[in-house]
Formats: C-alpha cells, sequence, structure tokens
C-alpha cells in the first residue's frame, strides 16, 4: 500500500501531524522506533503508579487562548485537565521567594509587591507577554504577508531585554526562574524563544490528572479512527529517494512503506542521517543540520510518598542555590531544581513528586557508549549520589521530604538518548540563538520537495512550541487558509 503522508516519529509533533492529516482526508502512516509512542510524553509504569518522563504541567489552555482552539481540534480538550493555583510558580533563588500569577494584569501586580519601583516596567513587561501569546499564529493567517513581531523578536537578545527592561537584578531572577523548562543562555537565547516560553503559562496553567501519555494515547486512537496507522517498533532505518524526492521508507525489520509526502518528527540530523548522499539532500543542508548544538539535558528523580505525609499542592516551585538564574549550568553539581507535584488519584495528600535539574551531557560521557540496563555499578551510584543532591535542594523549601519518600526513580541524560534516541540527551532539541535566527530556526520545508520536518528543534519546544510548530508543518502541506479555516479561525 503506498500512503499519502508518512510521518518518521511518534512523538506529539508526529502524532498531531499525523491527526491533522488523517483528518483531512489522507492515508496516514506514523512510524515510531521505540515500544510506545509518546516521545518525551511517554510514561512508565512501576508497582501500579505511571511516572511521566516529560510532561508536567502545561500553558495556554484557557478559553481564548490559541492553544485551546488546537486542542479542541485534536480532540485533547476533554482529557482530565486540572487548573492550577492563581500563584502556579513559586520561585526561590538564593533564600528570597517570589510568586508567578495567572493572568497578565495579576502577574504584574503580584510581582510588583516585591519589586514596587518595576510596576510601569512589569506592566509593560506583561503587555509584551501577552501581545506574544495573541500574535503567536499570526503566521498561519493567510492575509499575514510577513511576521515582522516574530521576527524582531528572534534576532533580539532575552536577557539584554530584562537587563533594559528591569533595574533590580532580584526582578530578573524573579521572571526568569520558572525557564528551566528552557536553556537560559545570556550570550545567545532569543527573546522569542524566552516569551513563548513564559507566556501561556501566564495566560493559565493546568495540570493532568493522570499520566501525560494520555495526549499520545488520544491522537493515536484518533488516527486510527479517521483510517490512519501508528506501528510501533517500526525504526525508520533508510528515506530513498528518487528523482529528487524521497519515494519510500525502509525500517530496521527490513519493511519497506511507500508514501507521496513524508514528515520527520525527529531530531532533524536523524532525519539527515536516514537520507544517502544520493538521496536528494543537499550537502549545505546536510552540513548546517549537523553543526548545530543541542540543548542540555534533564536529571529527573521521581518520588513515591509515604501515604499522609506531604499535603498536595497545586503550584510548582523552582529552587536555585545562589542568585543569578542565568548563570551557566556546570558541572559537579547541582545548584537548582524545579519541584512538580502530580494530581493525586484521591484525597488531599500527594503520593508522587518529581525533582528536575538542568544536566550537562559532559557528566555523563564515561558511561556513553553503554547501553541501557548495562552501565556497571559505578553509574548506579554516581546517579544516587546527583538524586541525593536534588533531595537535599528541594528539602530548602520542603524540609522533611526526604523523611517522606518510600523509594524513588532516577534518570539522567542518558536515558533520553537510550530511550528517545535524543542526541546528547537533549531536553529542548536545537539550541537558539539570536546571533544567528536563520542559522538555527529550520523551517518545516526542506531543500527535498515532498519531505518536511516538525517537532521542537524548529521554531520552539515544550507542548505548545511543539503544536504551534505543527500547523506550520501541516500549512505547507494542506495550506495556510486549510488550517487557518478549520483549526485557528474561531468558530
Amino acid at each position: 500500500m503506498k500512503y499519502d503522508v508518512i510521518v518518521i516519529g511518534g512523538g506529539l509533533g508526529g502524532l498531531e501531524c499525523g491527526y491533522i492529516l488523517a483528518r483531512a482526508g489522507k492515508s496516514v502512516l506514523v512510524l515510531e522506533q521505540g515500544r510506545q509512542i509518546g516521545g518525551c510524553l511517554q510514561s512508565y509504569r512501576r508497582n501500579g503508579l505511571e511516572f511521566d518522563t516529560g510532561f508536567h504541567y502545561v500553558g495556554g489552555l484557557g478559553e481564548g487562548q490559541p492553544l485551546h482552539r488546537v486542542f479542541r481540534y485534536l480532540g485533547l480538550d476533554s482529557l482530565p485537565w486540572f487548573r492550577m493555583d492563581e500563584e502556579f510558580d513559586r520561585i526561590t533563588v538564593s533564600g528570597c521567594e517570589y510568586a508567578l500569577a495567572q493572568g497578565y494584569d495579576n502577574f504584574a501586580i503580584r510581582l510588583a509587591e516585591d519589586f514596587p519601583k518595576e510596576k510601569n516596567a512589569l506592566k509593560q513587561y506583561a503587555s509584551l507577554l501577552h501581545e506574544t501569546e495573541c500574535r503567536q499564529l499570526d503566521g498561519l493567517n493567510p492575509e499575514c504577508q510577513e511576521d515582522d513581531f516574530a521576527s524582531s523578536l528572534c534576532e533580539a537578545n532575552a536577557y539584554q531585554y530584562l537587563c533594559q527592561s528591569f533595574r533590580d537584578t532580584g526582578l530578573i531572577d524573579a521572571v526568569s526562574g520558572a525557564s528551566l523548562k528552557m536553556e537560559l543562555r545570556k550570550a545567545s537565547l532569543p527573546l522569542f524563544t524566552f516569551l513563548h516560553g513564559n507566556s501561556g503559562y501566564i495566560g493559565s496553567s493546568w495540570r493532568l490528572k493522570g499520566s501525560g501519555s494520555m495526549l499520545p494515547d488520544t491522537l493515536a486512537e484518533g488516527i486510527r479512527k479517521q483510517g490512519g496507522e501508528v506501528k510501533c517498533r517500526a525504526e525508520a532505518e533508510e528515506l530513498i529517494g528518487k528523482g529528487g524526492r524521497i519515494v519510500r521508507v525502509r525500517c530496521a525489520d527490513g519493511d519497506e512503506y511507500e508514501g507521496d509526502i513524508f514528515i520527520g518528527a525527529v531530531h532533524p540530523a536523524s532525519v539527515c542521517r536516514m537520507i544517502r548522499q544520493e538521496g536528494g539532500m543537499k550537502p549545505s543542508y546536510r552540513n548546517r543540520i549537523f553543526r548545530q548544538m543541542n540543548t542540555f539535558g534533564a536529571f529527573t528523580v521521581s518520588l513515591v510518598l509515604k501515604p499522609g505525609k506531604i499535603p498536595y499542592f497545586n503550584y510548582n516551585r523552582y529552587v536555585y542555590r545562589n542568585a543569578d538564574v542565568w548563570s551557566s549550568v556546570s558541572t559537579g553539581g547541582i545548584d537548582r531544581v524545579m519541584i512538580s507535584c502530580k494530581v493525586p488519584e484521591s484525597g488531599s495528600y500527594a503520593q508522587q513528586i518529581d525533582l528536575l535539574a538542568p544536566f550537562l551531557w559532559e557528566e555523563c560521557l564515561p558511561w556513553a557508549q553503554t547501553e541501557v540496563g548495562r552501565r556497571g555499578e559505578d553509574y548506579l551510584l554516581w546517579k544516587e549520589r546527583i538524586a541525593d543532591a536534588c533531595l537535599a535542594l528541594a528539602e530548602t523549601v520542603m524540609p522533611g521530604l526526604r523523611d517522606a519518600v518510600v523509594r524513588r526513580y532516577i534518570s539522567t541524560p542518558l536515558t533520553y538518548a537510550g530511550y528517545l534516541h535524543a542526541p546528547e540527551g537533549s531536553a529542548y532539541g536545537i539550541r537558539k540563538d539570536a546571533e544567528a535566527p536563520l542559522e538555527v530556526l529550520l523551517s518545516p520545508h526542506t531543500p527535498i520537495p515532498n519531505l518536511y520536518l516538525t517537532g521542537q528543534s524548529l521554531m520552539m519546544h515544550g507542548v505548545q512550541g511543539v503544536t504551534q510548530t505543527v500547523l506550520f508543518t501541516c500549512a505547507g502541506i494542506l495550506g495556510r487558509d486549510w488550517i487557518w479555516k478549520h483549526i485557528v479561525e474561531e468558530k
């Protein structure tokens, strides 16, 4: 059978593309190399409990917000979403605590209580965040010729903007403190990436009551209901070209599938490696992809708690040992951590808490050539030592947390690299750079006319960023008019 569209990668981006295209009447095949779909949204089960690998909360799901419209189309709005507290993120930097509030006006008012001299600057910053969110999908509007707003923000440096906007360095820490969900780099992070990564959450923040795997499972079910196929344990190994186009994909088990259009929903470097030199990929494009730097990875400690010990808290905590949250993540210690509490299945006490810390690939190099489950006793001891450091930092704001833990599960960038084939265990794909935006911001279009890309390495990462990127990928296939009319435009 020949398919209209073959999607390589069953993470959020691949499944969203598959759903949209299947609903548009295309015959769709999604190929996933792993045992389960979901990518960074997949979960795993231990002793009757489910643990998320990368999903903890999402922004922008409120009525009228861009993600709400898209999730309604994708059938994801009916999942058991749980709105977080008004003060949804609490930031502790060198012992000083700040709160980020939902709602753009509330956000500015709440921070102005701690920084009264910065009241006007906060209003202006909140207004820019709101405008960023409102204009997220402007580029899909058929009447929009060029998105100058986004282009200017991509060329601006986020840290320089904050330093010019706020006089108090403590306020810079406060507004940046929830940004462990991106890679803060003083020299290069684009203002667009920073604003986009924060704006939706300030509009509204949500958790799922249940595991993040509900998102990919719902999308896969929708694809199948519309006649599409989703295959696991189907690792795409080669994209075979003919006449300047991709004509079929060969999997590691030898199976081959023909298609008219192909979408690479995995890391762009992985897509390029699937194409032989004679496959039609220009060497200049291939070299451009291979020279890109990747963002850091994540060290995660998933805690199972004793019953009735820790009351459920409906917000996240971000803890920094030292001032200047923009300081580079370094090797040799844990100086920042995110604390996220999973919505309990019942009752008012927490059952599971995740600790997440940004982590460099360099720390993992002694075991980089080993396989999952075969890394040796020294690796296990190393993981436990780092986990202890994460727990110690978390206890500075949650005294007694260690005593409430009955067991814990640990993952490192090596885990991401092993299970998700993420280069260097990268958590957010290719690093964005304000100094060279045209070099690192990849288009969904490639030099091969029927090969497209999607996912966090293109324009934006995170659930909201990947979903927005998916719309641009599908617009390349269906047209902007179709995407705007069926998904974006308010009904």
